[in-house]
């Protein structure tokens, strides 16, 4: 009988509590030789002080360290949580089925040369993942650097790893952060970088290559450790996005934060289908716009991996929309526009009429503004980084205060009354202290009373701006709003390509808009069909084998007469037969002509791995020349889908540019519901292109001219 997935998933959060917590621990390649991985493995829990059972094996020796040595995993006892393999490749495999012959709850395999090296370890690897699976054991690894558990002060790794009872304990006594990563040296950068940073942590994990435990195993695991607030991933694949959209939307349910880094936005995309939408919409597009409408928020850089966790952690909120700057220098401020007009964060307006504590709080000759420049008073009147930071924070327009100072310049004169502030005022909102000057001294006591009050300090400046605008994107997104109910689409069994008519015919049950047409297998039927309709007409040709029509000359636009219509038929079929003889034409589509309007493409597709999005641009070759488009989860409500729209570079001629209409968004987002209903409603659909779309004037609709669907 087969394990049901949620069976599977309970009996790897309980392998994993007993790998990241294990009460025994076998060293497989235990070694007195200083530099081996065996050596170093048990150097590291003995100088932290691990007290539970260690079983050594080494057949060539009797004791190591005083220690006793096993020959071999055979003559361990049964039920060790976990064995780490510090052995080389080749005698991976056997051991792991010795140690699953001796029921061993956890291995962790430090060895490479399996997935990795080609066929041979590809296959090795898949037979440690059925073992590990048939016997209920997790495999960390191979080819990974191991885990840490700073808690409790269990280094399961070769780095050499010292973590003091006094830090285990601060560890212990507050939200923490745990780290994850698919890369053993990214493991040990990002852990290093978080403890030198004063961040509490509670575990480091390397998942390597994944053999028989993922990334997504563990995340779940630390989702349900209570003191575990932040969670920071570094991952180049996810191999379940189903888990690790379930676990992001979780970690929001439970008021934790999921930060992500995830390289490769500049890879090569698959292989896409005929349609723009799978050209323009690569896998990393596609993975960020599901994981971030998760919940998750992304890191573009190691630095800024952890600037967002530090100020997630550290503050009792997350910055959000309005954000008040204080500096000691007009560039300064000037930088700070810059930044902020780039990045979208919002800086409200202050005047000495609306900021009467603000204005209280400076000498008349410093102009009120958001970014404040306080010149250099504040080395003669120190009080005044007081009174300042008094004022904002006692300022509900600001949701998030950044204090840039220069280090360099009496950072003793300037520290103080900015501590006495933030004691006074409390840190209910989110206050960043930022340097100039990087590299500059500053005194380690008033870094660590900052970190104590929950305010983090950056010794540069810039860095805070971005880590902030990432938090405050995530803060403002509606992770709960309900979408609308899903359509299911009644597709032709006998199609992968359904050409442009039968698209139309099917997608307009949605509710989405096309010109007035008809279909006409004859040329008779053709004539007939443009004097339904009125003259002048559009002929377009259909078959599935005809993805682009205007490559094969399958398009003729504006005929105004039954004497054109005729000719422009033959023309038309001669045009594409000597396009590519083997197309059969079904017949042609008859249009009526419409008005011209604004040329959007809008598209989706349904990826295979993370499910349906949807791409709206500029129509036409426009939008695959300057990419000016937005791609979008398929589940947004049309306000959402606006929002979207509006952060397109060509936004202005929505709204009415240089004298233009303005034009009917609420109908181009409405479209794009629509689309996205079908999608989740119809899973067989693989993509659908629409462009171009029409957009009218205010009030006049969205016309749709072309259609394709692809389905699976």
């Amino acid at each position: 009988m087969t394990n049901s997935p949620q069976a599977v998933q309970g009996a790897a959060h309980s392998a994993i509590g007993r790998m990241l917590r294990p009460r025994s621990v076998a060293i497989v390649g235990a070694s007195p030789t200083p530099g081996a991985l065996g050596a170093k493995m048990l150097a590291n829990l003995e100088n932290n002080g691990f007290a539970g059972a260690i079983h050594l094996i080494n057949p060539k020796r009797a004791e190591i360290n005083g220690r006793p040595c096993l020959p071999s995993v055979d003559d361990l006892p049964e039920g060790v949580d976990v064995a780490v393999l510090a052995i080389p490749q080749m005698a991976v495999l056997e051991t792991v089925r010795a140690l699953a012959r001796r029921k061993v709850g956890a291995a962790v395999i430090f060895s490479a040369g399996f997935a990795e090296g080609g066929a041979e370890g590809l296959a090795q690897q898949q037979e440690i993942a059925q073992i590990a699976q048939e016997a209920g054991m997790v495999i960390e690894g191979p080819n990974c650097l191991g885990c840490i558990n700073y808690l409790d002060r269990v280094p399961l790794t070769f780095i050499d790893t010292d973590i003091s009872p006094e830090q285990a304990a601060f560890n212990r006594s507050q939200p923490n952060i745990a780290f994850l990563s698919q890369s053993g040296a990214m493991m040990a950068v990002v852990a290093r970088t978080l403890a030198d940073r004063a961040l509490p942590l509670s575990f480091a994990v390397s998942t390597g290559n994944e053999a028989a435990s993922t990334i997504e195993d563990y995340l779940e695991y630390a989702l349900e450790e209570p003191s575990i607030h932040v969670l920071a991933l570094f991952a180049e694949q996810f191999r379940q996005p189903h888990r690790l959209l379930a676990a992001a939307r979780r970690a929001h349910a439970l008021g934790k934060l999921v930060v992500l880094l995830h390289p490769g936005k500049s890879s090569a995309a698959r292989e896409s289908a005929a349609t723009h939408t799978g050209a323009m919409a690569g896998d990393y597009q596609v993975m960020r716009v599901k994981v971030e409408r998760a919940g998750v928020v992304f890191a573009e850089t190691l630095e800024e991996l952890g600037d967002i966790a530090e100020i997630a952690l550290r503050c009792q909120q997350l910055p959000k929309k309005s954000l008040a700057v204080v500096g000691e220098s007009g560039a300064f401020k000037a930088l700070c526009l810059d930044w902020c007009e780039e990045l979208g964060l919002h800086l409200p307006v202050v005047h000495d009429a609306d900021s009467p504590a603000l204005r209280e709080a400076l000498p008349p000759f410093v102009a009120l503004s958001n970014p404040l420049d306080l010149t250099a008073q504040g080395l003669v009147d120190p009080d005044l980084y007081r009174r300042t930071l008094a004022a904002l924070l006692g300022d509900e327009r600001f949701n998030a205060v950044i204090v840039g100072v220069i280090q360099r310049d009496a950072i003793e004169v300037k520290m103080p009354p900015l501590i006495q502030a933030l004691r006074e005022g409390g840190a209910h909102k989110p206050v960043i202290i930022v340097g100039l000057d990087e590299g500059a001294q500053v005194p380690a006591k008033f870094i660590a009373e900052l970190r104590s009050l929950g305010v983090p300090y950056f010794p540069s400046s810039e860095r805070a701006f971005r880590a902030v605008q990432r938090l405050t994107a995530f803060a403002s997104r509606g992770l709960d709003a309900a979408a609308a109910e899903p359509v299911a689409l009644a597709l032709p069994a006998h199609r992968k390509v359904v050409p442009e008519y039968e698209s139309k015919a099917l997608l307009s049950q949605a509710g989405i808009a096309f010109a007035p047409g008809q279909f006409a297998a004859n040329v008779d039927d053709a004539v007939a069909a443009a004097d339904a309709l009125g003259w002048p007409v559009a002929l377009k040709a259909q078959s599935e084998q005809l993805s682009h029509k205007s490559d094969a000359g399958g398009v003729a636009l504006g005929i105004e007469d039954e004497h054109d219509l005729r000719r422009a038929w033959e023309r038309m079929f001669d045009s594409v037969k000597a396009y590519d003889p083997s197309i059969a034409l079904d017949g042609v589509l008859v249009e009526a002509m419409g008005q011209r309007g604004l040329e959007l493409i809008i598209g989706a597709k349904c990826d295979p791995q993370w499910g349906p999005v949807i791409l709206a641009g500029l129509g036409g070759v426009t939008a695959e020349v300057i990419h000016d488009v937005r791609l979008m989860d398929a589940d947004l409500s049309q306000a959402e889908i606006v929002a979207e729209l509006n952060q397109l570079k060509s936004a202005a001629l929505f709204h009415g540019f240089r004298g233009t209409p303005v034009l009917d968004v609420p109908a181009v987002a409405a479209l794009i519901e629509h689309l996205g209903r079908v999608l989740r409603g119809t899973p067989a659909i693989r993509e659908i292109d629409l462009n171009p779309v029409v957009v009218y004037p205010q009030g006049q609709g969205v016309v749709a001219l072309d259609a394709l669907m692809l389905i699976d």
